[in-house]
C-alpha cells in the first residue's frame, strides 16, 4: 500500500502531570516544524489557566498551540467533542505540510481520536427532555442509582456528579434496552484512522511525586487561590465538573471555609499524586505506547526519526 493511501501522520506525546510534557513537545515542535494539539481535558476551559498548567503565553509565541481556550466551564464537553473539534485541525495541518504533535494527559482523548468512539445509539431529543425533566425532580444522584442498577459497569466508572455522562448513558439504556458498557466493549476501539507515533514519558515516581509537589506550591504562588475566586465571581459554582478538578475544588473548599488552608494545600498534592497514578495505570494499558524516561531526549528524537516514513508521510 503506498503512503499516500495510508491513514495520515501524526506523533502523540503523553505522560502523567508534571513529568515534562510541555518542554520536550516544544523541543519536538521547534525541530520537526510541528504545531502542538492540546490533549488535556481541563486546558480546553477558559479562564482556567494556573490550576491546569496551560502552556505560556511566550511558550505559545515560540511554537503555535491548538484545542486552548475553547469551551466556557459551564459548557459540554467530553471526548467525542474533542475530537470533533480536532480532526479538522489536523487535517489543516496536514494539508499546511506540518505535523501535528497531540500533547497531554488524557488517554481517553487520545484513544478516541485515534481509534474512533462508540456514540452508543443516536440522540432522542424527547427523551433528552424527559431525562432533565426526572434531573430537576429528583436530582443527579437518583439518576446515578438508576445507572448503578441498570448499567453497573457504567455506574461505577462514572462519576456521581458528572451530569453529561450520566444523562447520556440512561439515555442509551433506555433507547435500546442494552447498558452503554456493553455497548462500549464491543465497539474496543477498533479504528485505526491516522499513523502514529506514541511516546510516553516517565520519571521515577519518587522523582514525579517531587515534582508534583513543587508545581502545587508553584501555582499557588502564581495566584491558584485568586484565579478560583474569580471564575466562582463569574458565576461557575463547584458542582460544575471543571470546577471539580484538582487544585480548583481543593481552592473552592478553603474558599468556602471547609478546610484549613494547609489541608487545602497537602489535599491537592495527595489528590495531584493519585492521579498520576490511574495516569500511569491507563498507558499501560495501551501497548502502542513507547515509554521513554523524560531526561531521554535524544533516545526520543532517534526514536522519532527512526519511523521516517511516517514522518515524511
Amino acid at each position: 500500500m503506498s503512503c499516500s493511501q495510508d491513514p495520515p501522520p501524526i506523533i502523540l506525546l503523553a505522560g502523567p502531570t508534571a513529568v515534562g510534557k510541555t518542554e520536550l513537545a516544544l523541543e519536538l515542535a521547534l525541530h520537526f516544524g510541528a504545531e502542538i494539539i492540546n490533549a488535556d481535558s481541563m486546558q480546553v476551559y477558559r479562564y482556567m489557566d494556573i490550576g491546569t498548567a496551560k502552556p505560556t503565553p511566550e511558550q505559545r509565541a515560540l511554537v503555535p498551540h491548538h484545542l486552548l481556550d475553547v469551551a466556557d466551564p459551564d459548557e459540554l464537553f467530553d471526548a467525542a467533542r474533542y475530537a470533533e473539534l480536532t480532526r479538522p485541525v489536523i487535517e489543516t495541518l496536514h494539508g499546511r505540510g506540518k505535523i501535528p504533535l497531540i500533547v497531554g494527559g488524557t488517554g481517553l482523548y487520545m484513544k478516541v481520536l485515534t481509534r474512533g468512539i462508540c456514540t452508543g445509539a443516536p440522540g432522542d431529543q424527547g427523551l433528552k427532555a424527559q431525562l432533565l425533566h426526572e434531573l430537576d425532580e429528583r436530582g443527579l444522584a437518583w439518576l446515578h442509582e438508576e445507572l448503578v442498577r441498570v448499567d453497573p459497569e457504567a455506574g461505577r466508572r462514572i462519576h456521581p456528579h458528572d451530569r453529561q455522562r450520566i444523562l447520556r448513558a440512561l439515555e442509551v439504556y433506555r433507547l435500546t434496552g442494552s447498558p452503554l458498557s456493553l455497548r462500549q466493549s464491543e465497539h474496543r476501539f477498533s479504528q485505526r484512522i491516522y499513523r502514529s507515533i506514541k511516546i510516553f514519558l516517565y520519571r521515577e515516581r519518587n522523582v514525579l511525586y517531587e515534582q508534583i509537589n513543587r508545581r502545587v506550591r508553584l501555582m499557588i504562588d502564581q495566584g491558584l487561590l485568586e484565579e478560583v475566586r474569580g471564575l466562582l465571581e463569574r458565576g461557575y459554582g463547584p458542582e460544575l465538573k471543571p470546577m471539580q478538578s484538582l487544585g480548583y475544588k481543593q481552592m473552592a473548599a478553603y474558599l468556602r471555609g471547609a478546610h484549613s488552608w494547609d489541608f487545602a494545600v497537602s489535599e491537592m498534592q495527595r489528590a495531584t499524586r493519585q492521579y498520576a497514578k490511574r495516569q500511569l495505570t491507563w498507558f499501560r494499558g495501551d501497548p502502542e505506547f513507547r515509554w521513554f524516561h523524560a531526561e531521554s531526549r535524544n533516545e526520543i528524537l532517534e526514536w522519532i526519526l527512526s519511523g521516517s516514513d511516517i514522518i515524511s508521510g
